[in-house]
């Protein structure tokens, strides 16, 4: 079974500023750096459905975003998140295509699948969105995937530099979930804390500002690696965040495109012991274009085995 690559064209349509990190670009730089891989299907993101939606966020939330996209221009939710016309079917499209590629994987159609979409998801809460996001794709993603019958625990990892405090939020009371994160403390949004626990779901390995690929691999290795191989998940789902790249802008975390290859590679050997192989990846951050593209390469590469 081969790796699916899963996109649209309107995620090209989210716009929120020539100057903002966020930017269209990311999308080319992802699969630029795609091209050349074997075995790869490329498949198109459907739209989320109202019903994937309302599992994590409120239909009166979603309701008044979607009233608020403009035009033309953009409309500021926060200093770092905005709306563009085109911002609402380029979230729909990611999460629906997360939703999709799981889909893929459970009915037998891939083994593994990365999502290369935007805007981002891992920083909107419930009711909050922030942080570049609107929709949490990966929580929405997470709650799809338990409606099957065949799926009981999820394990969702994150390696973006930034916390994902939006999905720690929506699982912290759901043993169902297990949410492994590392980033880097202090940093935006300033949540992630070791004691942060949930109801013992939650596992948190902040990095400090300057660390690098040993530090990164230690905490993975003893802690956060074998604390998903004890869950026993059905299913795998990454946070797939490059921002933790030495080249990026937006953090101070040293790490090379073969730390990347590890972590999914590492995570791929756990999902063949556990779930039979299936993990699912979407897009978080990543802001350097071309450590974009060369992370991207890695971390699907090491998708494909």
């Amino acid at each position: 079974m081969s790796t699916i690559i899963i996109q649209h064209d309107d995620c090209l349509r989210h716009n929120p500023g020539p100057k903002h990190a966020e930017s269209t670009q990311r999308i080319k730089a992802v699969l630029s750096g795609l091209e050349g891989l074997r075995d790869l299907q490329i498949l198109p993101a459907p739209l989320a459905t109202p019903e994937q939606i309302v599992r994590v966020h409120p239909a009166e939330f979603w309701a008044g975003i979607t009233s608020n996209e403009p035009l033309e221009g953009t409309y500021t939710i926060d200093p770092d998140t905005f709306l563009s016309n085109g911002s609402i079917d380029a979230t729909l499209r990611a999460s629906g295509g997360l939703c999709f590629a799981i889909d893929q994987i459970l009915e037998g159609n891939a083994l593994r699948a990365f999502c290369a979409t935007r805007p981002p998801g891992h920083h909107s809460e419930r009711e909050i969105a922030m942080g570049f996001c609107l929709l949490n794709h990966v929580a929405i993603g997470a709650l799809h995937a338990l409606e099957h019958a065949a799926i009981k625990r999820v394990a969702i990892i994150d390696f973006d530099v930034h916390h994902g405090n939006g999905t720690q939020a929506v699982f912290e009371d759901n043993p169902n979930v297990l949410f492994v994160s590392s980033h880097q403390l202090p940093l935006y949004p300033g949540t992630g804390q070791i004691e942060e626990t949930g109801c013992g779901n939650i596992l948190n390995l902040p990095l400090a500002p300057g660390d690098g690929s040993k530090p990164f691999r230690k905490i993975w290795s003893r802690l956060g690696l074998p604390a998903v191989q004890s869950f026993k998940p059905d299913l795998i789902l990454i946070s797939a965040g490059f921002d933790a790249h030495q080249r990026d802008p937006l953090g101070q975390i040293e790490l090379q495109d073969a730390d990347f290859h590890w972590i999914t590679d590492q995570i791929c050997d756990i999902a063949n012991d556990s779930c039979q192989g299936r993990v699912a990846s979407i897009l978080e951050g990543g802001y350097d274009l071309h450590a974009l593209a060369t992370s991207s390469h890695a971390h699907v590469k090491a998708l494909t085995g």
